[in-house]
């Protein structure tokens, strides 16, 4: 590998971003459109069913749970009220039930549905990558390393969405598009949280780095975040992170 090329985990963990952004917002919405939308329909819609959607890798689990803290993390930039109603009406519908300490589980009905989700993303996501078998198994692998090592690094510290998503739920038999979806969206709740943790240190709320405007000081908070997401990508070569690039770009979605 010639050095000229070689990409710093920190460089990296910035241009990565977009590309990992961009196949799992492709196999969301290919999941919506192949099948979610009315699978989510036929238990209540989402009033019923968006938030075992958004942390379907913890809640099917066996015994998975989501705590206060984990929940606020990851809705960190929403209004808390309106989360807190949006869990009241998942419990009315019957899909997950309240825990003393705050948090909240999957009921039975709850994790028939998540059943089913993961059953749609599997066909959706065979179709969606379909000739590019190499590359997702590639992707997956790699993921695989990057989400262990940064369970092991505990890094950003502190409770957070990482935390409360990684690892994801994976039962044996888990086709690999699933496998790829699931992994792409655990790992970006890893940069949400160093992203927390750079607009924090740099004084900032959720509520006032949403309105910073494109300059100097919202530069300086992604570099910080490209810092503090890097830690992971330690255990990839060079070659192996312009290889995952590469994957990532050539995936149809």
């Amino acid at each position: 590998m010639n050095d000229q090329v070689e990409l710093a985990p920190h460089r990296f963990a910035g241009l990565i971003a977009p590309a990992v952004d961009r196949a799992f917002v492709a196999g969301m919405l290919a999941g919506r459109d192949g099948g979610g939308a009315e699978l989510s329909s036929r238990y209540g819609g989402p009033a019923a069913t968006a938030l075992l959607v958004e942390f379907r890798t913890r809640l099917a689990a066996p015994g998975g749970t989501v705590d206060g803290p984990g929940f606020a993390a990851v809705t960190r930039y929403r209004d808390p009220a309106a989360c807190q109603r949006t869990l009241d009406r998942h419990v009315a519908h019957g899909m997950v039930h309240r825990l003393p300490d705050g948090g909240f589980a999957a009921t039975e009905r709850g994790i028939a549905f998540l059943a089913e989700i993961y059953q749609v993303h599997g066909e959706v996501t065979e179709e969606l990558w379909a000739g590019h078998d190499d590359r997702v198994v590639r992707l997956v692998e790699a993921l695989g390393r990057l989400l262990a090592y940064a369970l092991v690094l505990a890094e950003p510290a502190g409770p957070g969405a990482f935390g409360t998503m990684a690892p994801p739920h994976e039962p044996e038999g888990t086709p690999p598009g699933v496998l790829l979806l699931n992994r792409l969206s655990t790992l970006r709740y890893h940069r949400a949280d160093a992203h927390a943790a750079a607009w924090g240190a740099a004084g900032h709320t959720a509520a006032s780095v949403a309105e910073l405007p494109a300059g100097p000081e919202l530069l300086a908070i992604e570099l910080e975040t490209d810092r503090r997401a890097a830690g992971p990508y330690v255990v990839l070569t060079a070659e192996e992170r312009l290889t995952m690039l590469a994957d990532l770009a050539a995936l149809p979605g």
